[in-house]
């Protein structure tokens, strides 16, 4: 499924992660998942929340740069091989994966993953197994409505 992930540009210097945080807290914003990436001055917060438009706002006003970004959000078992065997689908029909992270949290319950690819539609219609992997749309747009998401 394709979900809305919120990227957050954030100094990389001590109490800067605490202040989008607490922003968040004042909004009373769920935080489902999230993924830390940095340099030497700056790193990158990406979140999924629920109503992450909102979210926006809110960051936006308290001086935060917040980019939101189509993302892939798929169910993998929880078992050795099992985001391989997904992987193993994208690479097949030429999808590169930007980046990705995950978390289970149930065991024997399957994990979240969430992926930045370079073909978002090809790479949701794969892993719902509506593609064999070597055919299918490479058209990027996104003509329909990404809906909320908040599990």
């Amino acid at each position: 499924m394709v979900i809305k992930q919120l990227s957050v540009f954030v100094e990389n210097r001590p109490g800067a992660l605490v202040e989008v945080l607490a922003v968040l807290k004042a909004n009373d914003v769920n935080i489902r998942a999230l993924s830390v990436a940095d340099t030497s001055d700056f790193g990158i917060l990406r979140l999924i929340v629920n109503e992450p438009e909102q979210v926006k706002r809110a960051l936006n006003e308290a001086g935060f740069t917040v980019k939101i970004t189509p993302v892939l959000s798929m169910m993998v078992a929880d078992t050795p091989g099992g985001l391989c065997d997904q992987v193993e689908k994208l690479s097949g029909a030429d999808v590169n994966i930007e980046y990705m992270y995950a978390f289970a949290a149930n065991a024997g319950n399957g994990a979240r993953v969430v992926l930045k690819v370079d073909n978002l539609k090809r790479a949701e219609r794969l892993v719902a197994g509506d593609l064999d992997g070597a055919t299918g749309v490479d058209d990027e747009s996104n003509d329909g409505e990404i809906p909320n998401f908040y599990w």
